[in-house]
């Protein structure tokens, strides 16, 4: 088992228990949503689109490596630091705690479906 801190614009932060077998699939934006915790992802976490950009403030070498699609979309999304990942793409591995930042501009202010 590990953490995840999700810590929103306004500075509240929300810590997650993560059950882990070392072989989950299970992305940022899956474990999020699964949560309750609201992180934009305009494309549906297919990686075409930077609106699930978070930055990984601890934890990140225990993810999976970004892959050259993620880095393409990253390089739209506004605010892009050296810990910069797409959501819809960090694999967790369960082996650190994590602190995943959600930027303000990851507020998208008009949805469909809602």
């Amino acid at each position: 088992m590990f953490q995840i801190e999700f810590v929103a614009a306004d500075g509240t932060r929300k810590i997650e228990k993560v059950e882990t077998d070392g072989k989950s699939t299970l992305n940022l934006l899956d474990i999020a949503m699964e949560r309750g915790i609201d992180i934009d992802h305009a494309c549906g976490g297919v990686c075409a689109c930077s609106t699930c950009h978070v930055i990984v403030r601890q934890g990140l070498s225990s993810c999976s490596e970004q892959q050259d699609d993620e880095a393409d979309q990253l390089d739209k999304a506004p605010g892009v630091t050296l810990q910069s990942r797409l959501a819809c793409q960090t694999v967790p591995s369960g082996k650190e705690n994590l602190v995943v930042e959600i930027p303000s501009w990851n507020r998208n202010l008009v949805r469909e479906g809602r």
